[in-house]
C-alpha cells in the first residue's frame, strides 16, 4: 500500500516479518500440542522453541528455487532448529498454517480498526453536542427542505457508526477461527484434538469443516464490513464537501498555516482531504467485491483466492485505519460558520414553511388538493420574484381568510422545527 496512506501501526502488521512470525506462532503451537499428546519429546520441543527462527532474505532465496512460500519458510526454520525440525509441520498442510495465521492477522487488524472507529465516534458525539442547537437548513435533492440543526448531522453519523461498530465486532468473530486439519480437512494424519489444543492456545475457534482452507465467506463478511465502514466515511466526506462549496460555505475542513489550495489560484481552500477519503472508499468497496469472488473454489480448494487476498486484505485494513484517523482529525478541527447557516436558510425566502401552511389550510377545512394548490401558487411566485413567502401569503385573500393573519405569522417560527432535537439525541445517545 502507498506509504502516505499507511499508519505505521497498521502497516507493520502486514510486513513480511510479522506475517512469517504468525506462521511460526502457529507451528510452535502445533508442536506444543503434539507434545501434550505425547508425539514430541520434551527435549525436542525445548530445542524447537529456543531455536525456531527465520530470515526473510533466506526465505526469498529458497522460494526462488522451490516456488513455494511455505516450504521456503519451513526450510529456513529448519536451518535454525537443526535435527529436531523433523517434528515441525508434522501432519499439517500449508493452509493450516497460512489460513490460521491470516486469522490472527485479521483479528489484530480488526482490533485496531475498532479502536479507531471508537475514536471517531467520540468526535462525532462531541460535535453533535457542540452544535446540537445550531440551526441550519435541511436539504433534500440538494434543495432547501425544512430547518434542522447542524448537530443532528453528527448524531446521524454516530448512529450509523454504532451499527458499523457492531458489524466490525461480528466480522472479527467470524474470522476468529483456525484450522489444523491436514490435507482436504479430514484429519487423516493428525487427531482432531490437536486442532482444539492449537486453537485454544491461539484464542481461536476451530473451523467446523475446513476442506483444507477456512471458508472464504468469513473473509467476505469481514471485507464487506470494512466496505460499509468506508461507506460511512465517504457519506460524511461528501456532506462536508458540499458544505464547503463557495455557494454554501457552512463548514470546511481544516486549512492550516502555510497550506496552499491551488498552484494557480492563491485564494483557493479546497476540500481535498474529504475528496481523498471519497476516492479511497471506492478501493475498499471494490476489494469487498473481490472478496466475494474468492468464495467459490475448485473442489476442496485451489489457491485462486490467495493472490487476491495478499492485496485486498492488507490494502483495505490499512486504508480504513487511515481513513478513520484522517476523518477524526478533520472533524475535530473543522471550521464551522453558524452565521452563514442562518444566511443560507433565508435564501429560499421562507419557503421552508410551506408544509406548515399546507397543514394549517387542511385543518381549516380545505381539501388537501385545494390547500396544496393555494400554497404552491404562492411558493412558485416566491421562487420567481424572490419576494418573501410570508409577504405573498399575506397578500392572498383566500389564504388569509382560511388561516387568519396572526396564525399565519405564527407558522413562520423557527423554534417549531427544533422542538424535538432533545428527543432525537436521547434516541441516539441515551438519556
Amino acid at each position: 500500500m502507498i506509504s502516505r496512506y499507511t499508519r505505521p501501526e497498521m502497516g507493520s502488521l502486514w510486513e513480511p516479518q510479522n506475517r512469517f512470525q504468525k506462521w511460526l506462532d502457529v507451528e510452535i503451537a502445533a508442536c506444543e500440542a503434539w507434545h501434550e499428546l505425547g508425539a514430541i519429546p520434551a527435549e525436542a520441543l525445548d530445542v524447537i522453541k529456543r531455536k525456531a527462527a527465520f530470515r526473510i532474505e533466506r526465505i526469498d532465496e529458497i522460494e526462488r528455487e522451490v516456488k513455494h512460500d511455505v516450504i521456503a519458510f519451513l526450510t529456513s526454520v529448519a536451518e535454525h532448529v537443526g535435527p529436531e525440525s523433523r517434528f515441525v509441520h508434522m501432519g499439517l498442510t500449508s493452509s493450516d498454517v497460512v489460513d490460521t495465521a491470516l486469522s490472527l492477522l485479521m483479528r489484530e487488524a480488526a482490533d485496531r480498526i475498532i479502536a479507531g472507529l471508537r475514536d471517531l465516534m467520540a468526535v462525532l458525539k462531541d460535535q453533535a453536542y457542540a452544535y446540537k442547537h445550531t440551526p441550519c437548513i435541511g436539504r433534500s435533492h440538494g434543495v432547501h427542505a425544512e430547518p434542522m440543526t447542524f448537530g443532528l448531522k453528527f448524531a446521524l453519523w454516530h448512529a450509523e457508526a454504532e451499527r458499523n461498530l457492531k458489524r466490525m465486532q461480528r466480522a472479527r468473530a467470524a474470522i476468529n477461527v483456525g484450522t489444523i486439519s491436514g490435507a482436504v480437512g479430514t484429519f487423516s494424519n493428525l487427531p482432531p484434538k490437536l486442532e482444539e489444543i492449537v486453537c485454544t492456545k491461539l484464542g481461536l475457534a476451530p473451523e467446523p469443516l475446513a476442506t483444507q482452507v477456512i471458508q472464504r465467506d468469513r473473509h467476505a463478511e469481514y471485507m464487506t464490513a470494512l466496505a460499509l465502514l468506508a461507506g460511512l466515511i465517504e457519506k460524511i466526506a461528501i456532506e462536508m464537501r458540499h458544505l464547503q462549496r463557495t455557494e454554501v460555505r457552512e463548514a470546511e475542513e481544516p486549512f492550516t498555516a502555510g497550506q496552499k489550495g491551488s498552484s494557480a489560484m492563491p485564494h483557493k481552500r479546497n476540500p481535498v482531504g474529504y475528496e481523498n477519503l471519497s476516492g479511497l472508499a471506492r478501493i475498499v468497496r471494490s476489494n469487498a467485491i473481490a472478496a466475494m469472488e474468492n468464495m467459490p473454489l475448485w473442489h476442496e480448494r485451489d489457491i485462486s483466492h490467495s493472490s487476491v487476498e495478499r492485496v485486498i486484505i492488507p490494502d483495505s485494513t490499512i486504508l480504513v485505519d487511515y481513513m478513520l484517523h484522517r476523518m477524526r482529525g478533520m472533524l475535530k478541527d473543522m471550521h464551522v460558520y453558524p452565521e452563514r447557516m442562518l444566511e443560507n436558510m433565508e435564501l429560499s425566502c421562507g419557503l421552508y414553511n410551506s408544509q406548515r401552511v399546507l397543514l394549517a389550510l387542511v385543518q381549516s377545512g380545505k381539501s388537501r388538493e385545494d390547500a396544496y394548490l393555494m400554497v404552491q401558487r404562492n411558493a412558485m411566485e416566491s421562487w420567481r420574484t424572490r419576494k418573501p413567502f410570508l409577504e405573498l401569503l399575506r397578500a392572498d385573500a383566500e389564504v388569509v381568510a382560511a388561516i387568519g393573519e396572526d396564525a399565519l405569522k405564527n407558522i413562520f417560527q423557527l423554534d417549531h422545527y427544533l422542538q424535538h432535537v432533545d428527543y432525537l439525541f436521547e434516541r441516539v445517545f441515551g438519556a
